[in-house]
């Protein structure tokens, strides 16, 4: 299954007024520092914290009267638990979410503040899918991916559409557009868009050392999972193997995926603080990180970053302000 542009305009117009249409936003300081102009769209400033509202909600709005009556389950360690909460009370159906017990404080405790029901599991010895397939069977309800579904791909790719017309507004062409990756649902839905509206603009991805299966898998051309010792401070793209819906469209349209350490995000979320004035999360700076670092080089480039969520853990980012990490 394939997602197209249409499918993706269909979702803006589902959530026009709902998702909050986030900034392009420019700062002379970062564009003297990679030698390019280079555009943040900062995620962090979208309801709940983070782009996965926008796929939850696209999502969620085309179940039929009767599903929404019995309910979503759906698997996440925070932020889309959180989109899919906010939206689940956003259109008046229970939600229950699968969270790995090692999830962020703040990301749970906005979950439980959209009133969603969270069933905690440890995300090295459990089976998040198969603990989320046997709620569905008990209670009829039904599953939500965090990224391998074409409606929540279709979502995400509404951020996709926002960058190029908004870069168009802004008189620009892009030349590079750089996002995280996880199960790689934002980058899917995000290229298909870019590469929908403009064909020339390359689309990259970054992923944190440890959990690059995708940069691996476009590789070695087949999909590829991670090492099971892997560890990682970001806790949103933490995903075992790259979707079966979302690999072929990212092996199609990106350009290519970099691997950045906990210590180089660490100190971009720092850049990010102090310079930018914005407070990222770890998975939320990766596709930063790789620019700072010039594992993807923009410079005499035209490029937007997305900075996909802020939904940080304020002990752990106290760590990273203080250099601890």
């Amino acid at each position: 299954m394939t997602i197209a542009l249409a499918d993706i305009q269909a979702a803006a117009g589902r959530l026009k007024g709902l998702a909050v249409e986030t900034p392009l936003i420019e700062s002379p300081a970062l564009n003297e520092r990679l030698g390019g102009r280079v555009f943040l769209k900062p995620e962090t400033l979208q309801r709940a914290g983070a782009f996965k509202f926008r796929g939850a909600y696209n999502r969620l709005s085309q179940l039929s009267d009767e599903e929404k009556t019995r309910g979503v389950v759906a698997f996440s360690s925070g932020n889309h638990a959180q989109g899919v909460a906010l939206a689940a009370k956003l259109l008046g159906l229970p939600a229950l979410i699968v969270m790995p017990s090692d999830s962020p404080a703040v990301k749970v405790e906005g979950t439980k503040g959209f009133g969603a029901e969270i069933r905690f599991y440890d995300r090295f010895t459990e089976d998040r899918v198969a603990i989320a397939d046997q709620i569905a069977a008990e209670r009829g309800c039904v599953v939500v991916p965090s990224y391998d579904d074409p409606h929540i791909i279709a979502g995400q790719g509404t951020l996709g559409i926002e960058i190029v017309e908004q870069a168009k507004a802004l008189g620009v062409t892009l030349d590079r557009v750089l996002s995280p990756v996880g199960g790689g649902g934002l980058i899917a839905g995000t290229s298909t868009a870019v590469k929908g509206l403009s064909p020339s603009t390359e689309v990259w991805g970054a992923e944190p050392a440890g959990f690059d299966e995708t940069r691996r898998s476009l590789e070695s051309g087949q999909r590829e999972t991670i090492d099971q010792d892997a560890r990682s401070i970001c806790d949103a793209l933490l995903t075992p193997i790259p979707g079966e819906l979302t690999w072929p469209i990212n092996q199609r349209n990106l350009s290519g995926v970099v691997a950045v350490t906990d210590a180089e995000v660490a100190e971009a979320m720092r850049y990010a603080f102090s310079v930018l004035k914005l407070v990222v999360e770890p998975g939320g700076c990766v596709a930063l990180t790789a620019a700072l670092t010039g594992k993807i080089d923009l410079k005499g480039r035209t490029a937007a970053i997305v900075l996909s969520g802020g939904n940080v853990d304020p002990g752990l980012f106290a760590r990273v302000l203080a250099g601890e990490i």
